[in-house]
């Protein structure tokens, strides 16, 4: 079997929609045109120079690698991994349907394949170093296939974030990236963000990321309370400005450093916290990010002044 990637726009704009519908759309809004019949890259050549001619022959044969790769050369059973933009996770789907023109999508949805999610907002920390290399490639569709790339990912999809375990005890090393293996056509910054990430949770890990989160609090002027090891009944940090910390708002502060998302009843605890104790105002910061079930309620909570960050 094959390993894919596919992006949901620049922004991950397009994110939500793939998750919901289960399918991977080929999300150009310029080229709403039914591929099925042109299985040829000389056809598929031909059109991307027609439909934009202003297109340098780089470029078409860029976007004449993708389009040829999602119309003829994803199968039913292949993997795919879907990056999100809009937190430090990935999703991982198995494709079961082929190729598929719908005139009646809409500007980005009209062409698809059907998927089956088999693990959703995996943590991106999960994943060693040299498949979020391969996944930061910027192509929108691109076979990935350097260092046995679809199994590895298959055993994560199956263990979850406790895949890290299964790997080590398989008798796979973490794999590193080597001096100079840097390509033109990856994400550099998300890459750089990766490998903070990778020493962030590596030096501040469970409780350690309780103190880093007052640390930036204290430096933008609050003073904190953090609660001693242990239980904390739903209350990690409580801070105020001022130097007593008299002043409002008052913030509760919840962290959890696992690389689990965070659930709904977790947003809600965190929400029945900040009653008892008089806040304004809450704080939930995730290592892990948020299941969809959080990210769904964002809109609402924002107005309600809870601030969620991953």
């Amino acid at each position: 079997m094959t390993l894919w990637l596919v992006r949901t726009g620049k922004y991950g704009e397009f994110e939500q929609k793939f998750l919901d519908d289960r399918r991977i759309y080929l999300s150009w809004g310029g080229l709403a045109t039914d591929l099925s019949g042109m299985t040829s890259k000389a056809h598929l050549r031909e059109l991307l120079e027609l439909r934009f001619p202003d297109f340098t022959k780089a470029k078409v044969s860029n976007a004449l690698g993708q389009l040829h790769a999602f119309v003829s050369g994803m199968k039913k059973g292949d993997t795919v991994v879907v990056p999100s933009k809009k937190k430090p996770a990935i999703h991982i789907g198995e494709i079961t349907g082929g190729y598929t023109f719908d005139p009646t999508g809409g500007t980005d949805y009209t062409q698809y394949r059907s998927v089956k999610w088999i693990a959703s907002d995996l943590p991106r920390s999960t994943f060693d170093p040299d498949l979020l290399y391969s996944f930061g490639a910027i192509m929108t569709v691109c076979r990935v296939e350097r260092n046995d790339a679809e199994r590895r990912v298959r055993e994560i999809a199956a263990a979850g974030p406790a895949s890290r375990e299964l790997s080590a005890s398989s008798g796979d090393s973490h794999k590193e990236l080597s001096e100079g293996a840097i390509e033109e056509d990856v994400d550099l910054e998300r890459l750089a963000r990766d490998q903070i990430a990778r020493l962030i949770i590596q030096k501040f890990k469970g409780h350690g990321m309780e103190r880093l989160v007052e640390a930036v609090l204290v430096s933008q002027g609050y003073t904190t309370f953090r609660s001693p090891e242990g239980a904390d009944k739903g209350v990690d940090i409580l801070a105020a400005p001022g130097p007593l910390g008299f002043g409002r708002p008052r913030i509760c502060v919840q962290v959890k450093s696992t690389e689990t998302p965070v659930d709904h009843p977790t947003l809600q605890q965190l929400v029945g916290t900040m009653q008892s104790v008089h806040a304004e105002q809450g704080l939930l910061v995730s290592w892990g990010g948020f299941k969809s079930s959080v990210e769904k309620e964002r809109a609402q909570q924002f107005q309600g002044q809870i601030l969620g960050s991953g």
